[in-house]
């Protein structure tokens, strides 16, 4: 047993699964914890002091960087809000088109880049604000934001996208990008209706008042060169295939010379425990890939499901630690690389599909109050009662989705993986 104890496989396995527990338990970032547990599983295992340096994810992050600088620099300057307030002015105040509009245009801004923690921040005060003027119930709203932004969430140029098709990509599954987007894009409309029906959406008959002066000007010469600039970016990386994180520093470089928003505002308004997140449990899922830990976490995964029910079980898995974990800095970066060696171990299974139902189930969930979706929503519900009221309808919502994920993902993550 002792000799069990100590093998560099099950060590590393040891290390990740504590990040894991951590992430779930304590508000310490966990991409320090997986840096520190990275270096000393490494050591511990035989790999000696440099192992976490070599399995630092240095693509990933460029490309994180890139992405988020630029849009940092669009929020800096006001572009994306000045774009989210004109798009709800399309609702004329009705109530029952307010929901639909704000789930798109949560959509939007998530789909181009900022991803959804940018795209609900920007969105949910305005939204709530309306929503209460419009005598829409808060959950509602919520729901319509937060499902709005994880539906452009994995879309290829989103710094979430970017890490579910890193990942995929290095575990030989890339070349799916337009599947990784379609199935979450697909199960947020599903539930998002759902939400919208279920809730008494169609029988909203308020209005909103809520022009401001500011809203009549058009957009400054700034806000005009920001949205050329990202346009030109996005037309770059779809039609010509230009590097995802290198064109947007190449973007956000000019915009800086050009002086359209304030470098150093721009910098601080990245997230960098984000950023750190997915880097350092990317650097601890690599020592665990050198020591044999992923070949035995695997097997452990395997026992779980069976090739016939593998999609639901593990889109049921990863929704629920993504409930209390994050699902771009823990569950993508953990999960996504066992997916070829789990169908190895059930000797059967769509990869593609498993790998969807990973993503899928993961996203789902992200309504919780414990994500930061679902905190940016509760935050901006200003009455305690009403505030209080929606962290436990946000919560029961958000656990009731690891059951639906798992459905949605164990009927159609196959067809999906055609695509």
């Amino acid at each position: 047993m002792p000799g069990i104890l100590l093998t560099p496989a099950l060590l590393s396995l040891a290390a990740l699964l504590l990040a894991i527990v951590l992430s779930c338990t304590s508000r310490v970032n966990v991409g320090l914890l997986a840096f520190a547990l990275a270096w000393v599983a490494g050591l511990l295992g035989g790999g000696g002091h440099e192992l976490a340096v070599r399995t630092f994810p240095a693509a990933l992050f460029v490309t994180l960087a890139g992405v988020t600088l630029l849009f940092a620099l669009a929020e800096a300057n006001g572009t994306l809000e000045g774009l989210a307030t004109r798009a709800l002015r399309l609702a004329q105040g009705d109530a029952r088109v307010l929901p639909l509009l704000v789930f798109a245009i949560a959509c939007a801004i998530s789909t181009v880049g900022p991803g959804a923690i940018a795209s609900v921040a920007l969105v949910a005060p305005m939204a709530m604000a309306l929503g209460r003027r419009a005598g829409i119930p808060p959950f509602l709203t919520a729901l319509s934001v937060t499902n709005g932004a994880n539906a452009g969430n994995l879309s290829p140029v989103s710094a979430v996208g970017v890490v579910a098709n890193t990942k995929m990509a290095e575990a030989g599954l890339g070349g799916h990008e337009l599947a990784v987007w379609a199935a979450n894009f697909a199960a947020h409309v599903l539930v998002g209706a759902a939400a919208y029906f279920l809730l008494g959406g169609l029988r909203l008959a308020g209005r909103a008042e809520y022009a401001t002066p500011d809203e009549a000007q058009g957009f400054s010469p700034a806000q005009w060169l920001t949205l050329a600039v990202t346009a030109a970016w996005i037309a770059g990386v779809i039609g010509f295939s230009v590097p995802l994180g290198l064109a947007a520093f190449a973007a956000a470089t000019l915009l800086i010379m050009l002086g359209v928003a304030d470098e150093g505002q721009a910098i601080r308004r990245m997230p960098w425990g984000a950023i750190l997140m997915v880097t350092g449990m990317s650097a601890l899922v690599g020592v665990l890939e050198r020591t044999g830990g992923m070949a035995l976490f695997t097997s452990l995964l395997a026992r779980l499901a069976t090739p016939a029910t593998v999609n639901g079980t593990i889109a049921f898995v990863t929704g629920l630690i993504s409930t209390y974990s994050s699902t771009s800095g823990v569950v993508l970066p953990t999960f996504l690389p066992t997916v070829p060696g789990l169908v190895r171990e059930l000797g059967g299974g769509d990869p593609v599909a498993v790998a969807l139902s990973i993503n899928v189930g993961a996203s789902l969930v992200d309504v919780s109050p414990l994500s930061t979706l679902g905190a940016l929503c509760v935050a901006a519900v200003p009455e305690a009662d009403a505030s209080k009221d929606l962290f436990r309808r946000l919560m029961v919502w958000g656990l009731s989705m690891t059951l639906v994920g798992a459905v949605l993902c164990q009927l159609l993550a196959g067809p999906f993986a055609r695509l």
